[in-house]
């Protein structure tokens, strides 16, 4: 890769570590089940009835995450 333009180099580099970033971000291991995943009322499709379900969720896993076992 050799470009004239140091700007077109940057860009080039910047969609390459986005690419790469992107494949290697953790894989969702959730399953569709035509619930909600976090309150359990029935959905037609995804894991969440609503943003705010998904959000509460999140921060819940991120929380047991963070938790120390002793």
């Amino acid at each position: 890769m050799n470009f004239s333009d140091p700007i077109d180099e940057a860009a080039e580099r910047e969609q390459q570590m986005i690419e790469i970033a992107l494949a290697n971000r953790p894989k969702p291991n959730m399953v569709y089940t035509g619930e909600c995943h976090w309150c359990e009322e029935p959905i037609d499709k995804g894991h969440y009835c609503d943003a705010e379900c998904r959000e509460d969720h999140e921060k819940y896993l991120r929380a047991q995450s963070q938790r120390r076992v002793a």
